[in-house]
């Protein structure tokens, strides 16, 4: 085949996790898919894979030099003039576990397995954002009885962070203008118009000293986390933000130094793990512990049984000597922790119920000589987009840190003229007897960025139902991935 594919793929007689789940192909391909590792920044293998898939159909591709994939196919009888449809998709999932996983992402494949009518993938995340869509548009490029127009399916990469595919692609290699996104995560809304972003990195330098003393380990973990953009209105806890206010406080009754602290691996999830190492002196170890535990009751009280697994462990070394940040560098970061923005701060005026503006600190992480933070911020509005950043920008020149922006997006804005948001909605209540919801999401899609290359494209988004994407609790509903796979079919027929 030319390209060596490090996975095993499943043979015609292998039984397989979703061997009888309808749609039979999309899951046949999204299986696959899901035992090849994909993590952002690591999409080599799964390009490689939809080459094979191009090539073993006769099927015109294009891979890219950053592993962007377009496969092109002609239309069926009847639509070959038909003016091409873009289905896009991205390849790279968000990979997260549970502490106790031995999962490597790096060589794993997922462990898939279904519960209550869900997908899902045992102690990680199940790639269904983004890998549903590329599983479709596979399923309509197998097709040998599926009414299309001619199809360009485009599978990005490095969509989770920074959508670094998206930047590389060069869309003057397709001749379609409308493109369906199949990134949406809610069954019955059609999304034309997207947040953009700002990732903003913060970094504190440390000075370290010997001391000696107990060393505290305080771990906040159990929450339920998710996508810092698609879930910021459920108001989660975000471990960063929560240790830096128990440490705050703290700090107001006892002396204390860090040695470290960390949680979060990505700044586009919610963090629900954290840890902080403090040292104190031994006669002040019991109030350490109390202050621990009383934190804990206040947390559970103030979100009122919404964060179910929320749990508290903290431990008292023997007396020894430990290398620590000194007692400047130790209270500029508790500072910034305290006074840093996070979460939801404001809503649309326009459309009710979405939020215009959020941000989330995802990542706070000790490297050697220096901690260092991570910020996706999102809005609708471009000038509040800007005014987050230098929110955050004050708060880390004022506790002595530096920032600087590490990747930006562009909005997706509504376009009030759009020929494919109407084909859309015809088709839906046609399905259905009712019209789909019309709306923008505060979640990034690749979108903004394509009609940054190409103004003349129009753009809408959906996909089923999707819970908890980026989280190891993500699930796809299967009754929806059903339904939205016949809604893609009648889409197509329509879009002679």
């Amino acid at each position: 085949m030319g390209v060596e594919i490090t996975f095993k793929k499943r043979e015609e007689n292998e039984m397989a996790v979703l061997e009888n789940l309808e749609p039979q192909k999309v899951f046949q391909f999204f299986e696959e898919m899901c035992q090849i590792p994909r993590g952002t920044f690591d999409t080599k293998r799964i390009s490689d894979y939809c080459v094979e898939f191009a090539k073993e159909r006769g099927l015109s591709y294009i891979q890219d030099e950053v592993n962007n994939v377009i496969i092109t196919k002609p239309g069926t009888e009847g639509y070959e003039n038909s003016e091409p449809i873009i289905l896009q998709g991205h390849l790279d999932m968000v990979c997260e576990k549970t502490a106790d996983s031995d999962h490597d992402f790096t060589k794993d494949g997922l462990d898939l397995y279904v519960e209550d009518g869900y997908l899902k993938a045992r102690n990680t995340t199940l790639g269904s954002d983004n890998g549903i869509a590329v599983a479709m548009a596979m399923a309509v490029l197998d097709s040998k009885d599926i009414p299309h127009p001619p199809i360009e399916a485009l599978f990005t990469v490095d969509e989770e962070d920074g959508m670094g595919g998206a930047h590389a692609i060069d869309l003057t290699q397709l001749k379609g203008r409308k493109l369906i996104n199949i990134d949406s995560e809610e069954e019955g809304i059609l999304t034309t118009g997207c947040a953009g972003g700002i990732q903003y990195e913060s970094i504190f330098p440390v000075r370290k000293e010997k001391k000696s003393g107990s060393l505290v380990k305080f771990r906040l973990h159990g929450l339920l986390g998710g996508h810092s953009g698609a879930e910021i209105h459920k108001q989660r806890g975000n471990s960063n933000k929560m240790v830096g206010r128990f440490l705050y406080r703290l700090s107001k009754e006892v002396d204390f130094q860090l040695a470290s602290i960390n949680g979060g691996t990505k700044n586009n999830v919610i963090t629900l793990d954290t840890t902080a190492e403090f040292l104190v002196s031994n006669d002040l170890a019991s109030l350490v512990l109390a202050k621990a535990e009383e934190m804990e009751k206040i947390w559970n009280h103030e979100f009122m049984g919404e964060e179910p697994g929320l749990k508290v462990d903290t431990s008292v070394s023997d007396v020894a000597d430990f290398e620590v940040f000194d007692a400047a560098s130790t209270k500029n970061i508790v500072a910034f922790l305290e006074l840093c923005p996070n979460g939801l701060q404001e809503y649309s005026r326009k459309l009710e119920g979405v939020v215009e503006t959020s941000l989330n600190i995802g990542v706070v992480e000790t490297k050697e000589d220096c901690v260092r933070t991570s910020f996706h911020i999102r809005s609708s509005v471009e000038t509040r987009k800007q005014q987050m950043k230098e929110q955050v920008e004050a708060c880390t020149l004022l506790t002595g840190g530096e920032g600087r922006i590490i990747g930006e997006y562009p909005a997706w804005q509504y376009d009030p003229n759009s020929e494919l948001r109407q084909i859309m909605v015809d088709t839906y209540k046609e399905l259905y007897g009712k019209e789909p919801m019309v709306s923008a999401i505060h979640a990034g899609l690749e979108c903004g960025l394509f009609l940054g290359k190409r103004p003349d494209l129009d753009c809408v988004s959906f996909g089923p139902n999707l819970l908890d994407v980026h989280s190891v609790n993500e699930a796809l509903d299967l009754a929806s991935a059903q339904r939205s796979w016949d809604y893609l079919k009648a889409i197509l027929k329509n879009c002679k």
